[in-house]
């Protein structure tokens, strides 16, 4: 098995509630600005542990999510090791086979890797993502009748593929990146938080 990935996802994007990318459509403004993040609560890659990294990036969607040539800075968190970030990287630009290949195909160009402190916190549904001085988002879930969090699962896009992503909005979310167009500071808009399991 080249990885085996157990955590949890945080997604924010500049689209409003819900992103059209996850169900094939145009994104509302007609490009997206997004950030991401992978936290790993377990796992390995190659025989490499990652429990306990975070693999984020800031991407710049030009127009429908299914043509990709999305532009992307990856971000390691900085307790990552040599061994771990070329762990990930194999892993996230898809030599290494499984799910996370498919969603390699859509990064047209990885603009920069660079380590920075990254925060991944969720309590009660409730996240806050910060990295480095380029992103920070604050996340909050929709709730069903039940209280329970609303599902969003079999979409035609996923950064999480195989895995459902719990439906949410950001109330705060800020983003500067000059290589991306990123500058945004915006509330209400489109956030999505998951768990999942890769294997490949």
């Amino acid at each position: 098995m080249a990885y085996h990935m157990e955590g949890r996802l945080l997604e924010v994007c500049d689209c409003r509630v819900l992103c059209p990318c996850w169900i094939g459509e145009d994104p509302d403004n007609g490009t997206c600005d997004s950030v991401l993040a992978y936290h790993f609560d377990a796992g390995s890659i190659d025989g490499v542990d990652i429990a306990g990294r975070t693999f984020a990036m800031v991407a710049h969607i030009p127009g429908n999510i299914l043509a990709g040539n999305i532009r992307a800075a990856v971000y390691l968190d900085e307790g990552a090791s040599a061994a771990q970030e070329k762990a990930l990287l194999d892993a996230y630009t898809g030599k290494l086979g499984g799910p996370l290949a498919e969603y390699a195909k859509l990064i047209g160009e990885i603009v920069s890797v660079e380590r920075t402190a990254i925060t991944f916190d969720v309590q009660g549904g409730r996240g806050t993502l910060k990295v480095g001085e380029t992103s920070y988002a604050e996340l909050e879930p929709y709730k069903g009748p039940d209280g329970a969090t609303t599902v969003l699962s079999n979409t035609i896009f996923s950064t999480v593929p195989g895995a459902p992503v719990f439906v949410g909005k950001a109330t705060r979310y800020r983003s500067k990146h000059s290589a991306l167009g990123h500058d945004l500071d915006i509330v209400g808009h489109n956030a999505l938080q998951s768990t999942f399991v890769f294997d490949a």
